[in-house]
């Protein structure tokens, strides 16, 4: 190639670089036939069938839940979460449906929904967000604590002379307390002397019959 045709090579390359490409331009396939298209990808369909049922009501229990939400579908377990040592609704707790469809139906229409002046609040929880301990030792038959019956043992437990004195010593402390409120508020009230040397009860004696 001579020196005229390497100038006019240079040449022809500096002004095809200085003109802008044209917006239509066309280009070669790439080889190995035509492109394909992605598949648009499906949102996951909802699979779970646990919901989180918050701001429960009082008196409203696992025998009151299973019979209202029972009428959306078959229940297959539920629980309510209580405390352990009294044995009280804490208010929120759980519900497994057989079918994820149905769980997320109540869901739907239950959350916000106005009862006993509380607004329930249902959720559904996420497979991957159930705890695997979540219903370990659950039971529909919870039997409440006989506040009465544990009340009763604690009053008539036999006491020490020593768990006796303390006892007298605590009332006659809130009696005198009592007694300042009492004259703080300018009552003309003769309050009952409380003996403080009251002897524990003897003891109970059995007789064979």
């Amino acid at each position: 190639m001579g020196t005229k045709a390497k100038k006019a090579m240079k040449k022809n390359m500096k002004m095809a670089s200085s003109k802008q490409p044209s917006q239509g331009a066309d280009f070669l396939p790439l080889e190995g036939g035509p492109a394909r298209q992605i598949a648009e990808q499906k949102p996951l369909e909802n699979t779970s069938t646990v919901l989180h049922v918050s701001r429960i009501p009082h008196g409203f229990y696992e025998k009151e839940m299973e019979g209202y939400f029972g009428q959306f579908g078959t229940i297959k377990r539920l629980r309510v979460a209580r405390n352990k040592k009294t044995g009280k609704s804490r208010h929120f707790g759980y519900i497994e449906f057989e079918s994820p469809e149905v769980a997320k139906i109540v869901a739907d229409t239950m959350h916000n929904y106005l009862l006993f002046e509380h607004l329930l609040q249902v959720h559904v929880v996420p497979p991957e967000h159930v705890h695997s301990r979540l219903w370990r030792g659950f039971s529909y038959r919870h039997k409440p604590l006989d506040y009465v019956q544990i009340e009763r043992k604690r009053h008539d437990k036999e006491r020490t002379l020593e768990e006796h004195k303390k006892l007298v010593e605590r009332i006659l402390k809130h009696d005198q307390k009592r007694r300042k409120r009492i004259e703080a508020a300018g009552i003309d009230f003769e309050c009952p002397e409380i003996m403080g040397n009251i002897q524990p009860a003897p003891k109970k004696i059995k007789f064979d019959d």
